[in-house]
């Protein structure tokens, strides 16, 4: 073979390790969590997205941002799944988890340049999370669940510095009673809670309906506009002659015939009538379609009938009514039908809509949500879906937490003294750990306009006393209790931050080689290939890194 080179991979492959590699993720990781920071707090400002399409959304909800961002860059994607697990698990902490995992990242590199390999540090940071969690439990309070003030106040720091802050009180309550509404036995789901966002009127005219509100309007101009105390039927079939399974000709010779075979076509949809106002029902709810037929049928009997309503509003129908779906009109029998005391077609700021109400014991919700703007009104339903997520989360665990820093400058305190019973260089880590953790408070000073050194001292000699339920007013700048000023959040929202931000700076850390199988996009020009060609030693760093700028640009330009 003598000295020629040996080709494994493709020319347009890429390769970046070692140190190089590391310090391209860690840069990425960083970049993602510095655009969402501001965002974070009472005090957070707002990001305006526009797409490719010139859409625009204006909002400070973290996975929101990153999700709307289009990021190209593997690592950087890494960081964005802490947001999506965070928003998937609670329902809030998206914006703390990301800044978090920025700042390990970032305490991260100090290390590494002083030759501590990232196997230590990733040992290191795993060992600190561990302890967090553990602190994290010690200082909990435990909630009950009929404790109204506790959970509106857990509802509204969730709101705080979103566009439904001006409104916290009233829609704090609406989120209490609707997770009250839909709770069992097995727990909360909000998927129980219906959001209907109506552009016009202002944030305060918000409401919640113990019932269902469908987006269609009644099939037929003379069917009753309203039904008290309604036998309702939950159809998911269609109320129309069924069509044969395979491809059927008919000849028809005579006329009579046709007319024939259309009564018998007009007969059988009578029929399917006859069961339905048979068995009693006021209110017949298709989830497929009416024929024309069949609705001047209904109308004469005086039935409300509403046709292709969503396979989900279906569910949300049976939770609420009692009533059981049925797929076969000829089955159905009066124990089938479920119960309300009021459907009725109302007019919501232009719209026609059934609202079906006044149900016995209503499993299932509906919040209408006001904004005088769509943008208002889409920012306004995030900051209720958070608001949802964290109330049901304490619903099901019974602990909170004081919010405004307290937690995060306690664990800072409590893994400093855990770190001198650390051996070897993982001490190192864990005290990174600590520092890191750090962020939050500092990152909420510096949005409110505090000084954030000062915040943090003060913070620090109060926690040094056993104040831990000590944290940043934000408002004010000063440090209080936040448990009385009434700013708490569940437990799990802080140890899923912690846990998910660690397990991503870990595993940022570990690859120290990163092979693409062609140029990333937004990465590499011209230039690239005359350094040593795409492939080569020279062009893979600058190609990625490239990539990377292309992303921090994009990032730039959008913030």
């Amino acid at each position: 073979m003598g000295n020629q080179p040996l080709i494994i991979m493709s020319e347009d492959s890429q390769r970046t390790s070692g140190k190089d590699a590391q310090s391209m993720n860690i840069t990425a990781g960083k970049a993602v969590a510095e655009s969402v920071r501001t965002t974070l707090g009472p005090k957070g400002m707002d990001k305006m997205l526009v797409d490719d399409a010139g859409g625009v959304v204006v909002t400070n909800d973290g996975v929101t941002i990153l999700e709307e961002m289009d990021i190209e860059h593997p690592a950087a994607n890494m960081i964005v799944e802490v947001a999506q697990t965070q928003e998937d698990e609670v329902g809030d902490g998206t914006t703390t988890a990301v800044v978090i995992s920025g700042e390990l990242l970032g305490k991260a590199e100090d290390l590494l340049d002083q030759d501590i390999h990232a196997t230590i540090l990733a040992q290191g940071y795993r060992q600190a999370a561990e302890k967090a969690k553990e602190a994290l439990e010690d200082i909990a309070i435990d909630v009950d669940a009929g404790d109204t003030d506790i959970l509106e106040s857990i509802a509204a720091t969730a709101m705080t510095g979103k566009g439904a802050e001006n409104a916290k009180d009233t829609l704090s309550t609406l989120v209490v009673n609707a997770v009250q509404a839909v709770a069992d036995e097995e727990g909360v789901d909000t998927d129980n809670i219906q959001l209907e966002t109506v552009v016009g009127g202002s944030i305060d005219e918000s409401e919640l309906v113990e019932g269902v509100i469908i987006d269609k309007e009644r099939v037929h101009e003379n069917m009753p506009y309203a039904v008290e105390d309604a036998d309702v039927a939950l159809l998911d079939t269609a109320i129309e002659v069924p069509e044969t399974e395979l491809d059927t000709e008919v000849n028809v010779t005579d006329p009579d015939q046709l007319q024939q075979f259309l009564d018998q076509e007009e007969e059988q949809l009578k029929e399917y009538v006859d069961t339905l106002d048979e068995a009693g029902a006021d209110v017949v709810i298709a989830q497929k379609g009416i024929d024309d037929m069949a609705q001047h049928y209904l109308a004469q009997r005086g039935i409300l009938a509403v046709r292709r309503a969503k396979k989900s509003t279906m569910k949300a129908l049976s939770r609420a009514t009692g009533g059981r779906i049925v797929s076969n009109i000829d089955d159905i029998e009066s124990d089938d039908l479920g119960h309300a005391g009021s459907v009725a077609q109302k007019d919501v700021a232009g719209d026609e809509r059934i609202f079906v109400e006044d149900v016995e014991d209503a499993k299932a919700v509906t919040m209408i949500l006001r904004g005088g703007t769509e943008h208002v009104a889409d920012e306004v339903e995030r900051a209720i879906e958070d608001s949802l997520g964290v109330v049901a989360t304490t619903l099901e665990d019974g602990q909170v937490l004081p919010g405004g820093g307290a937690p995060e400058a306690h664990l800072a305190l409590e893994l400093r003294d855990f770190a001198d019973s650390v051996g070897g260089r993982e001490q190192l880590a864990v005290e990174a750990f600590a520092d890191a953790i750090d962020v939050v408070p500092r990152t909420l000073a510096e949005n409110a306009g505090l000084d954030p050194i000062d915040s943090l001292v003060d913070l620090r000699s109060q926690h040094d006393s056993g104040n831990h339920r000590v944290g940043l007013d934000a408002y004010t700048g000063d440090t209080v209790d936040m448990v009385e000023e009434g700013v708490v959040e569940p437990l799990r929202v802080k140890t899923q931050a912690v846990e998910s931000a660690t397990e991503a700076a870990v595993m940022i850390l570990r690859i120290d080689d990163v092979i693409a199988a062609g140029d990333l996009k937004g990465g590499g020009t011209d230039d690239d290939d005359e350094a040593g060609g795409p492939g080569g030693p020279g062009g893979a760093p600058g190609g990625m890194g490239g990539g990377m700028g292309g992303m921090g640009g994009g990032m730039g330009g959008m913030m």
